[in-house]
């Protein structure tokens, strides 16, 4: 879903070429039905079976937004010259990227490109967050994580980020304990990638509201796949999920699906 930091988050639905404003619907009934037709998000083509969330098994295979590196950052190999694709690798990977933390389920800690500033909290169902520091590639910004997430988390229980809305953390407290946990580690990664690569910042929480009306009492997760026609009262959006009376449904995890919208 598109999305826009407002209070409360402004959320649209892409189908083809049209954006769906949903904030209007919530309250309302909604029917999500899928046609029984994936095109990949990438090239197009139809495929069986979609592959990290929209991509065709070729496409999965052969870009570099799909190599495993996007989902741990601290094994990128850009600077080996092993890219699956050296100009989007230039492009997404050797630009500035951020640290952050941000409380969705609890304190987690977590990467984005600066581009990706706020959507990327926002998909994750973000409550606060805290950009920590600013560093010159992909690969740095994992290494710091690394070396941060051994005494904080790095994921967020999607579960419990739907039950409610998380305590309030200040986020700027838990930055100072976490680098002074972590000051070993960061002190070696200085030395390795040089002091001018990284810039500890001084930045003032972001606090995120989310459109819900009611949060779910149980997480039942809903599925195309299983359930071809999803109809249901609209009680919330949250991250990349639509909260129904009848479940929630991850929107993200069926990019590509031939889906059509009706309330």
């Amino acid at each position: 879903m598109v999305t826009s930091l407002e209070s409360p988050v402004q959320y649209q639905l892409p189908l083809d070429d049209q954006l769906i404003s949903l904030n209007p619907y919530i309250g309302k009934t909604i029917k999500l039905k899928y046609k029984g037709e994936i095109h990949c998000v990438e090239c197009g083509r139809k495929t069986n079976k979609s592959f990290n969330q929209g991509f065709c098994y070729p496409c999965f295979k052969s870009l570099a937004k799909c190599d495993m590196c996007i989902m741990k950052p601290e094994t990128c190999h850009y600077h080996e010259g092993t890219c699956r694709e050296p100009e989007w690798g230039e492009e997404f990977c050797m630009q500035d990227h951020y640290v952050y933390l941000a409380n969705s389920s609890g304190i987690k800690v977590g990467i984005t490109r600066g581009t990706q500033i706020p959507t990327r909290w926002i998909d994750q169902g973000a409550s606060e967050a805290l950009p920590i520091f600013k560093v010159s590639n992909r690969l740095l910004s994992g290494k710091i994580e690394i070396a941060i997430k051994n005494h904080v988390s790095d994921r967020t229980d999607w579960r419990k980020m739907l039950k409610g809305a998380p305590e309030h953390v200040d986020l700027a407290a838990k930055r100072d304990k976490l680098i002074k946990a972590s000051e070993k580690e960061l002190k070696q990664i200085e030395k390795e990638f040089g002091k001018s690569e990284i810039e500890l910042l001084d930045e003032k929480q972001i606090n995120i509201s989310f459109p819900i009306k009611d949060y779910p009492e149980k997480i039942k997760s809903l599925n195309f796949d299983k359930m071809p026609e999803i109809e249901g009262v609209l009680q919330g959006i949250k991250g990349q999920y639509l909260i129904l009376d009848i479940g929630v449904l991850n929107i993200r995890k069926f990019g590509g699906y031939l889906v059509e919208f009706s309330a």
